[in-house]
């Protein structure tokens, strides 16, 4: 793998907006509970204490990274967080290549390499993704801010690999 892709993006865990309002419900909840228990001081410090141990979480979060998309000449590669296995996805075996919504819930989970029903999902964030189906008839579903240069990326990867056949 060289220093130039044509596609790079990294994806991370904590900057998805839905999740990020959870969370800051959730430190509103503790600090509301804190200041409406000052009497019984055990409880309500430890309202305070999980409530900033969220926030705290919450900015560390942002800035880890959950995975990262390049696309790189022949391959679509993948690789996740810590121990997670790289993915490989060898573009000439893509037949078709889709710019579709991730998903129609309002609440998506966070997921690297999920396999279910024939289908491998990657997501962190976005509204968009990219559906790929290779030869076998898998789809590979990943989500992404940057989805139309994604799949751009993709298919100017699969048009030189076409040119060099």
């Amino acid at each position: 793998m060289g220093g130039h892709y044509l596609f790079q993006e990294k994806q991370y865990l904590g900057r998805d907006a839905t999740w990020i309002s959870v969370r800051m419900i959730l430190v509103l909840f503790c600090f509301i509970a804190y200041y409406l228990n000052l009497e019984n001081l055990a409880s309500s410090q430890l309202f305070f204490i999980v409530g900033v141990s969220v926030i705290v979480v919450s900015i560390i979060m942002i800035y880890m990274v959950h995975y990262k998309t390049v696309v790189d000449g022949k391959f679509l590669i993948l690789s996740g967080l810590w121990s997670s296995k790289l993915v490989k996805i060898d573009l000439y075996n893509i037949v078709k290549i889709e710019l579709k919504p991730y998903s129609t819930f309002v609440f998506n989970n966070p997921v690297y390499n999920l396999h279910k029903n024939g289908k491998i999902r990657f997501y962190s964030g976005g509204k968009d993704a990219v559906w790929l189906t290779d030869k076998e008839g898998l789809t590979y579903i990943i989500g992404s801010h940057k989805a139309e240069e994604l799949a751009r990326a993709v298919m100017e990867a699969k048009r030189k690999l076409a040119s060099k056949d």
